[in-house]
């Protein structure tokens, strides 16, 4: 096994071809290689942010690639989406040198397979091989420069919960659960994919769907266009007004930008066919924008942002859209993200990520599992009582 500080170590062709067998024949936007690279180049997950790179690989004798994993060195907890302050804290108080290791896509919540093989004995052996580098670099800082704390894998696929929740790793992991909200391209009444919006809004009770056409009405105002802009086509200031959008939405709420312009434009350049651009004009000017990534079945909400807090608007640029597009594509799933019971009334349904923790600690890892056990009996009384607000007519379409 190697340990790789950065993915340009990593041929682009091999760890492509295993995301592809590990998703299901599909190249994954957030795990490709190009989109990691970009991260790293643009300066946006690097060692100085945040982010050590510490890609895991495992080569055949005649240098082919077996198995990877995407993994980093943190120095903080901000950008994972499942948040540990409550575990970082205290344990920081102790030692403020321990620092974790991440099995994550930085910055990008979305569930794909992390631990990356061609056959399932590889598999098995990058999960060994990850248990004993977390082993090692929680007993002495001779392997990476400093002593780990703790070990999280996050929003993981089942293939992935069975190599590091099971006996594998021997790691005795913990899992925790968070909510998303997801929207799966499915009549309840039929079975089948929606044939349009407007057949998705008939499969919705009748109060959720006069709300949506009347969201729909407000934001197509008079003299509003809105253009969907494939990642290859965006010229520069088409991307820089989504960059000055993104960087607002982040400022309105007392916080700074996690990526740049740079890395941007590079995911436009090196794979702008899973890269989608909605851009909102009012009467000829600019006013808000909302990017997607997308593969030929799940398309994923990322960023948003504008400049003129127009009626609906955010609705109409984040799901309205979204969810239109993904029907004329054939798309299966969207993936609206995080956070906002409010998605369920246009469509989106509860979905549960789970994510795998190791605490080497002793005396930190028995209340952390009864924290989590805690946190799991409170998520399945939530997720009971979400299932029960369901926007369809049907309830049960995709919810937990």
């Amino acid at each position: 096994m190697q340990i790789c500080q950065s993915i340009g170590e990593i041929a682009q062709a091999e760890w492509n071809s295993l995301v592809c067998k590990c998703n299901g024949g599909v190249l994954h936007p957030a795990l490709r290689h190009e989109y990691l690279l970009a991260l790293e180049a643009s300066g946006s997950a690097t060692a100085e942010t945040g982010w050590g790179p510490l890609h895991l690989t495992i080569h055949a004798e005649a240098g082919e690639l077996l198995a990877a994993m995407p993994l980093y060195l943190k120095s903080h907890s901000y950008g994972e989406y499942v948040f540990d302050w409550a575990w970082a804290q205290p344990m920081n108080a102790v030692a403020s040198a321990i620092t974790p290791v991440l099995c994550a896509i930085p910055f990008t919540p979305v569930l794909a397979p992390k631990v990356l093989h061609a056959t399932p004995e590889a598999g098995r052996a990058l999960a060994q091989g990850l248990a004993q580098l977390t082993w090692q670099a929680a007993e002495s800082t001779e392997l990476l420069g400093t002593q780990i704390s703790t070990l999280h894998a996050l929003f993981l696929t089942q293939q992935d919960q069975q190599l590091l929740l099971g006996e594998a790793t021997s790691l005795n992991n913990s899992s925790r659960h968070v909510v998303q909200f997801h929207w799966h391209n499915k009549n309840p009444s039929t079975g089948e994919t929606f044939h349009d919006f407007d057949e998705f809004l008939e499969s919705l009770n009748q109060k959720k769907r006069k709300n949506i056409r009347a969201e729909r009405r407000k934001a197509n105002m008079e003299g509003l266009e809105i253009r969907r802009i494939h990642g290859s086509q965006v010229n520069e200031t088409e991307m820089e007004f989504f960059y000055q959008c993104y960087s607002r939405t982040y400022m309105e709420h007392f916080s700074s930008p996690y990526l740049n312009l740079e890395f941007f434009k590079q995911i436009c350049e090196t794979m702008g066919e899973q890269v989608l651009l909605v851009q909102a004009s009012l009467h000829g000017q600019p006013v808000a924008s909302s990017f997607f990534l997308y593969s030929e079945e799940r398309l994923y909400g990322r960023y948003w942002g504008c400049i003129e807090n127009l009626p609906c608007l955010h609705f109409e640029l984040c799901y309205y859209q979204a969810i239109e597009f993904a029907i004329e594509q054939g798309i299966d799933w969207f993936e609206g993200g995080a956070q906002g019971e409010h998605k369920m009334a246009r469509g989106l349904n509860p979905q549960t990520m789970v994510s795998a923790h190791y605490v080497h600690d002793n005396d930190f890892k028995l209340p952390i599992e009864n924290f989590l056990r805690r946190e799991k009996a409170h998520l399945d009384a939530y997720a009971v009582e979400l299932s029960e607000h369901t926007a369809f007519r049907e309830s049960g379409s995709g919810a937990l």
